[in-house]
């Protein structure tokens, strides 16, 4: 590359359809690129005007009504010019003629590539004399180039005639003569069109799609741009599809290889084809939002930290999978030789490759071919000669982009448990340890985005927390963030460091917090039984508390049915409800005895032990067929889980019901924890209605527990307002039945505290550690559910001076870990109280004397 000396850099800013389509946009890219003159003269390149460019493909592809659709073209460009106060004739004339001559070429008929190419640049040139004329008008010294002038296309080998006129690449290096007749233009301000470039016969070709990007690419690799700025409708690239998944992250900064990828498996917002140009000019790039000028967008460029982690998940749809199988293809020399070679010929790229000793599966990606019914039938035909072809469409690949994914298959289990939900057609991992993509079938890929993108926050595998590379949320932009939960233990740190001096591990728990959860529940007047579920913390503080505020309990063991009887002397056993899973028959028999509700989740408990239940009222609990929650260790549904009775079997259960006078008076359903769908109890409830219906003796549905709370701290609070009104709208449709619900972390998380206290801080190649007295055996959901628990250095609350540690245990386990890269004050020492939040649930009631540990201590505050 060369530049010519002693002369101002260039920015080069590049604008869409949307931006160009309102004069208000118009005075947007005029205020930018003004500010943007202040440091280096600016290149405007512009898309056509929204949706004209689909127009200009029907035309050229031979429609009928051409005539008429270049007529209603003329008259939009017409109206445009016109209320941007200027004289339509004046600026459009000659080349809204040049249009209507291109329709009536004789070439019109036949359409040839080049014909089509010339047709299609019409869009360009019409929007960039538009801008020119009005932002001279507005005082800007603007001057109009037309960018066949100055972007060449070359021949690339293996190319279609298709691909050699409408979708070139271009030369991306200039030499001296190139950059001073360049720089050599009066105007300090320059606006050209993007999508078209000069063919080698001296007409006119065309990038294709994301054409616009590309050619600002281009033009700031050879003008050596201080950056290329891509001005878009949204502020960036997010960690999702913003519009799918509101709490999709805005990714802040990248490096060229991960932009490539998001953009690659399915961002819209840059075209892949436009990083290499810059990545290879070591050219900067931006994507920012015309509407919201104050955020700083995406930035990338080559000195982007690398953060391991996923970036993103992103979707592309229309995908064409085609299936070659062949015995004879084990270790012949050549046969895949010759399987590409057929894909040559047609003029198709594969995408992704998987293979065995007998098949080998590749994809088709439709942004990058031209693919049609007639060009697959000829591509099978050619196939069929050399293999047995399966032709699958259509299909979606998703995709995790992200450095180091080999690193971080083992936080991946949530996601491939969801994908063990549904036909996996292709797995790819690429070899850049970059990306790692499914291809399933469109229609089963519906409504996965949003789900998996909450698992990867919650797996800890998309580090959120880097504010180096990830921005606000997509609900943050464009609404209000949800409200901080406010924590008790803010206004507690006095009491709470006193409590820490008698003795830590120390579990603390807080009334207040545990009657105002209460309190949420209680006033969802759809509910008729509500239950707490012991299991989740057993204190008997905490259960005559729950009792006197009009709760039931729920036990799973014998032991905990005793407990309650302990701590509630005098509860009435009606308030008791007992949900095992395989237990002894001794159990059910002592449970029984004292008159409390039991239910069953198997035919066999039945049929061994007829007398246990001859003559009962029983609950049984269902499996749906199916599960889900916030780890693949909390799903207590489908074929995998051991919890309830199949549906398969249902009817053999009511038979020997019957036959032992055994009346089903309740069903159960739970699903798993952590689910954040108020919908999802809804949906739960209307089937087990309908089962009820079925059997004619019940007269409760117990929709399980399971409601999440906001651990992490921007999370906002379980949508119960939603939730409520869908229990509204099946309580109407099945009045006859009560509901009931058996919460137990949504109750008592947020009220309970660990208190530790810091044994060591060290330094490990980089990693730094503080280590606690709890470990593992305190508090074991980190480790077992790679639960995230916010922590603080409770005696140095107020600093704010932070940097990572990892927050580790006294457990001789490599899993006795609190949580990695926690902000901590940097003067954290020996002796600090350490606080884990929200561990007021499964805390206590899990820990255990692993490695010989004592027992936390547990106390209630009122």
């Amino acid at each position: 590359m060369s530049s010519s000396p002693n002369v101002d850099p260039w920015v080069v800013l590049k604008f869409g359809g949307t931006s160009v389509s309102s004069r208000a946009r118009w005075d947007n890219i005029g205020r930018i690129s003004a500010d943007r003159a202040r440091e280096a003269r600016v290149l405007v390149v512009v898309s056509a005007l929204s949706g004209v460019t689909n127009e200009l493909q029907a035309i050229a592809q031979g429609d009928a009504n051409a005539s008429t659709r270049v007529a209603a073209l003329e008259q939009r460009h017409r109206a445009f010019v016109r209320e941007l106060q200027l004289d339509d004739e004046a600026v459009l004339g000659a080349r809204l003629a040049d249009l209507h001559a291109l329709i009536n070429d004789d070439r019109a008929s036949h359409r040839p590539y080049d014909w089509q190419a010339e047709v299609l640049s019409q869009g360009e040139l019409l929007s960039s004399t538009i801008g020119a004329a009005y932002l001279a008008a507005q005082g800007h010294d603007f001057g109009w180039c037309d960018a066949r002038d100055w972007l060449s296309a070359i021949d690339m080998p293996n190319q279609s005639d298709w691909a050699r006129r409408l979708s070139v690449n271009c030369h991306r290096s200039s030499d001296d003569a190139w950059r001073e007749g360049f720089d050599a233009q009066p105007n300090r301000l320059l606006i050209t069109q993007g999508f078209i470039a000069r063919h080698e016969d001296g007409g006119t070709a065309i990038l294709g799609r994301g054409g616009s990007d590309t050619s600002a690419a281009y033009f700031g690799a050879l003008l050596d741009a201080a950056r290329v700025e891509i001005w878009t409708d949204v502020p960036g690239m997010f960690s999702a599809n913003p519009r799918e998944v509101p709490d999709a992250r805005l990714l802040a900064r990248l490096d060229y290889a991960e932009a490539q990828e998001i953009a690659t498996t399915g961002a819209k917002v840059l075209h892949p084809r436009s990083i290499g140009p810059c990545r290879d000019a070591r050219v900067p790039m931006a994507i920012l939002d015309t509407e919201r000028l104050d955020l700083a967008g995406t930035r990338i460029d080559a000195s982007a930290t690398t953060v391991p982690g996923v970036k993103a998940i992103s979707r592309r749809n229309g995908i064409v999978l085609v299936s070659m199988e062949s015995i004879g293809m084990w270790q012949q020399v050549g046969f895949l030789a010759d399987v590409f070679d057929r894909f040559r010929r047609h003029g198709l790229s594969v995408d992704l490759i998987g293979s065995s000793e007998t098949n080998v599966t590749v994809s088709l990606d439709p942004s990058e071919n031209l693919m049609n019914t007639d060009v697959l039938s000829r591509l099978s035909e050619d196939l069929a000669q050399v293999c047995r072809v399966k032709v699958i469409a259509p299909c979606a690949a998703i995709t995790l982009v992200g450095r180091g994914m080999r690193s971080m298959l083992h936080k991946l289990s949530g996601v491939w448990a969801t994908f063990g939900q549904e036909r996996v057609h292709l797995i790819s991992q690429s070899s850049n340890d970059l990306n790692l993509t499914f291809v399933v079938d469109e229609v089963d890929a519906d409504g996965l985005i949003p789900s998996l993108h909450a698992e990867l926050i919650r797996s800890g595998a998309m580090p959120v927390r880097e504010a180096g590379v990830f921005g606000p949320s997509w609900r943050g932009i464009c609404e209000e963030e949800p409200m901080p939960v406010e924590k008790w233990w803010r206004t507690r740190q006095d009491i709470l460091l006193e409590r820490a001096k008698l003795g830590t591990p120390r579990y603390v728990y807080h009334l207040p917090t545990l009657r105002a959860q209460a309190a949420k529940l209680n006033d969802i007047k759809a509910v008729d039984r509500r239950y707490f579920a012991i299991k989740a913390n057993s204190h008997p503080r905490l259960l005559q508390e729950l009792h006197a505020l009009g709760f039931g309990l729920e036990c799973v063991s014998g032991a905990e049915v005793e407990r309650v009887f302990e701590a509630v002397p005098g509860i009435d056993p009606e308030r008791l409800l007992f949900t095992p899973s395989f237990a002894p028959r001794g159990e059910y028999e002592a449970v029984l005895a004292r008159g409390v509700q039991i239910t069953l989740d198997n035919l066999e408990a039945l049929q061994n032990w007829p007398d246990v239940f001859r003559g009962r009222s029983i609950w049984l609990r269902i499996d749906l067929g199916r599960g889900d929650g916030h780890h693949a260790k909390v799903v207590t549904g489908g074929a995998e889980s051991k919890f309830g009775l199949p549906l398969s079997r249902l009817d053999d259960f009511l038979a020997a019901a019957r036959a032992i006078d055994v009346r089903v008076v309740g069903l159960h359903a739970h699903l798993g924890s952590g689910i954040e769908s108020p919908a999802h109890w809804a949906g739960v409830h209307a089937e087990l209605a309908t089962l009820a219906d079925g059997i004619g003796t019940v007269q409760t549905l117990d929709i399980g527990g399971g409601l999440p709370i906001p651990y992490l701290p921007d999370d906002g609070e379980f949508d119960l307002a939603g939730w409520s009104n869908a229990l509204e709208e099946v309580k109407a449709a099945f009045p006859r039945y009560a509901i009931a619900i058996e919460p137990g972390r949504f109750l008592v998380a947020q009220c309970g505290v660990l208190l530790a206290t810091a044994t060591q801080v060290v330094e490990k190649d980089g990693v730094r550690r503080v280590g606690l007295d709890a470990g593992m055996n305190t508090l074991i959901r980190p480790a077992l559910y790679d639960a995230w628990h916010d922590i603080r250095n409770l005696s140095r609350l107020s600093d704010t001076a932070e940097i990572d540690f990892d927050v580790v245990g006294p457990i001789c386990e490599s899993s006795d870990v609190f949580g990695h890269a926690r902000g901590l004050p940097a003067t954290t020492a020996e002796g600090d109280v350490m606080l884990i939040a929200d561990a007021g649930a499964y805390g206590y009631s899990m820990a255990s004397f692993y490695n010989l540990r004592a027992l936390p201590e547990e106390e209630v505050l009122e």
